[in-house]
């Protein structure tokens, strides 16, 4: 068998041509075999397709061995936050997170939490699947319903003070996905703890079908729903996840969409505000304001590449703190060095409530001062070829330099990374400007490279 829905950082396909029950039985099988698990916690998203290739991916799983712990339906995080705080040596969730309809996939680890990509374990997980020459067991597994939640509510609740939350008003948009439950959870914490804060609700009964579309609030056209109801309902802050809650996009009280490369800026000052000197990773793509912040603060800032897989990586290197991508995933040292959804708006309203203030306070100066392009995403035919191209194109400037992810041009007024995907046939481009006229500017630097991408595609 040829499976090819093995990526770079984790398994992601159309279903039943590229992922199907066997699929998924083989390699929750081959899992089983490379690693003898004793007990792996193992979860799924709503999608419709999700509970029978889990099914299956736990009988693989038991077939080779291995006890089963099954969470039900769960995001991402909470299979992460069972693999280091639960007795057992890894964890797997079924999701596609925000791919199409017709997509699903698997994200898989280790003990403690530890990432499993294409170099440090996924190839061999892939091959073992392929041949299907899988080895007899001494015993079969054994599956019981193991119900994360309560646990899981109780560590995010570390992350902030109860007593010192000030009223809140929060639109929350699980976009139809895993988040819902873990939100009613959270509220019935507040409300228990009497914490004034009260969340406004759209689109949030999981649903699977996913009525109003696939939750993706990255996308221009996603943001309007959580704007609109800030908006309508006068709320502190409008927070949106993806479909395993993996990821959450803030909205300012002005229903104003905040890049997540001003929201690493602000965690960095959350953690920092309470202890310095720690380390806080970040990646090439936007830097400027992260870089700014940490050294406001008395942090330390590690660059590292983009990508779950290396950032928790050089997490663990420099037992970091915090960790934050422009591309809203935010990983924390307290949660096994794993990225959460949930976290990173706590953390915020922690903030607001200390500093008696609004988010837009919090982030306009940084947007002010370190306006950005957010990610722009381009098809490319040879995305080597186009950046080869381009870093030709602005060498005779004498930039500085740095290629850890792609390539990046600092000029001192203006700076931009271009790498290709690993997860998509993509060229991504990221621009930021400082000083005089930076956002002119920075709209000026956006259409000259776009002009030269397109040219050389």
């Amino acid at each position: 068998m040829n499976i090819t829905c093995v990526k770079a950082y984790d398994i992601r396909g159309e279903l039943n041509s590229q992922l199907n029950e066997d699929i998924a039985y083989r390699i929750g099988r081959a899992y089983g075999d490379l690693y003898q698990a004793k007990t792996v916690a193992v979860g799924c998203d709503i999608r419709l397709s999700s509970e029978s290739l889990k099914q299956a991916t736990i009988k693989g799983l038991n077939d080779a061995g291995v006890d089963v712990l099954d969470l039900g339906m769960t995001g991402t995080e909470q299979v992460y936050f069972a693999a280091f705080y639960l007795d057992v040596q890894g964890g797997i969730e079924i999701t596609a997170s925000h791919n199409p309809m017709n997509y699903n996939g698997m994200k898989l680890v280790r003990e403690n939490a530890k990432p499993i990509s294409i170099e440090t374990g996924l190839k061999d997980i892939q091959h073992i699947a392929e041949r299907g020459n899988f080895k007899s067991p001494s015993r079969l597994g054994t599956t019981k319903f193991y119900n994360i939640l309560p646990e899981f509510i109780n560590h995010l609740m570390t992350y902030i003070d109860l007593n010192q939350l000030k009223p809140l008003r929060l639109v929350v948009n699980a976009g139809n996905g895993a988040a819902g439950p873990v939100i009613d959870a959270i509220e019935q914490r507040f409300i228990e703890a009497k914490v004034p804060v009260e969340f406004i609700k759209i689109n949030h009964q999981p649903d699977g079908s996913f009525p109003n579309g696939i939750p993706n609030p990255i996308l221009l056209e996603n943001q309007g729903v959580t704007s609109q109801a800030v908006i309508e309902h006068h709320a502190d802050l409008g927070i949106a996840w993806d479909g395993d809650f993996d990821r959450c996009f803030l909205f300012d009280e002005n229903g104003q969409f905040i890049e997540g490369y001003y929201i690493v800026g602000l965690l960095s000052e959350a953690f920092l505000s309470k202890t310095t000197n720690e380390r806080i990773i970040h990646d090439p793509r936007l830097t400027w304001n992260t870089l700014d912040i940490v050294q406001q603060y008395g942090g330390i800032t590690v660059q590292s590449k983009s990508g779950h897989a290396f950032i928790k990586e050089v997490m663990r290197a420099e037992n970091a703190i915090y960790g934050g991508e422009m591309s809203a995933h935010h990983y924390f040292r307290d949660f096994g060095y794993c990225d959460s959804g949930m976290i990173p708006w706590l953390l915020v309203i922690d903030l607001l409530s200390r500093k008696q203030t609004s988010l837009s306070s919090l982030v306009n100066g940084m947007i002010h001062k370190y306006p950005c392009s957010g990610e722009i995403n381009f098809k490319v035919s040879d995305a080597q070829y186009v950046i080869q191209q381009i870093l030709s194109k602005y060498q005779e400037l004498n930039p500085k330099l740095d290629k850890m992810d792609g390539v990046s041009c600092d000029f001192g007024t203006w700076r931009f990374n271009i790498r290709s995907s690993n997860t998509e046939p993509l060229l991504r481009l990221n621009v930021e400007t400082q000083g005089d006229n930076a956002k002119a500017q920075l709209m000026q630097y956006i259409e000259e490279l776009s002009q030269l991408i397109r040219k050389f595609s």
